[in-house]
């Protein structure tokens, strides 16, 4: 609990008088058993006085720069503990956008090899067509030049198979010429 400083005062020096009464009283009671003899005077009222003076000055001049650094320390790791907790949640959204960059770039990089996988087969299936018909052309072109050659094979043999069968006869028939 909190007290604000003339009741802090006020409570100090209710607690030192309290104090310094009951110390008086042991040591009163104290001498006394001993066979000393303390009788108290007005110096016991002028060290009670001198006594609650130097704390009230004590209290001004040590006690409150004490409490007031002690509280500015306070503010100050209360206003640290605050930034340290600002700068991890900061901390921790800037961890997630960096997980949520990568997941979109590899999603990105994903797609575009994707693209590119789908382009080169696109594109091998276009070099596989014109290689195809490129092919069927050449063995068009083969083919009619075979037939082409085969017609020509044959009129020429067809001029010679007269001759020929002749000859095929003969040996046949064992005649020769």
């Amino acid at each position: 609990m909190e007290y604000s400083g003339i009741t802090r005062n006020c409570i100090l020096v209710t607690k030192t008088l309290i104090a310094g009464t009951a110390v008086l009283f042991i040591c009163a009671s104290t001498a006394f058993a001993a066979g000393i003899k303390v009788i108290p005077d007005s110096s016991v009222i002028i060290q009670v006085v001198n006594f609650i003076f130097l704390i009230w000055v004590m209290n001004i001049i040590l006690y409150k720069p004490i409490r007031k650094i002690i509280a500015e320390r306070k503010v100050k790791v209360r206003g640290l503990e605050g930034s340290v907790d600002s700068l991890n949640q900061d901390a921790l959204e800037k961890d997630k956008a960096y997980g949520a960059g990568i997941k979109d770039a590899r999603a990105k990089g994903l797609s575009e090899k994707e693209a590119q996988v789908q382009a080169a087969s696109e594109e091998e299936k276009k070099m596989i067509e014109e290689i195809t018909s490129r092919a069927q052309a050449n063995l068009i072109e083969i083919r009619e030049k075979i037939a082409k050659d085969t017609e020509e094979v044959r009129s020429s043999l067809q001029k010679d198979v007269d001759s020929f069968a002749e000859e095929i006869g003969q040996k046949i028939l064992g005649r020769a010429f």
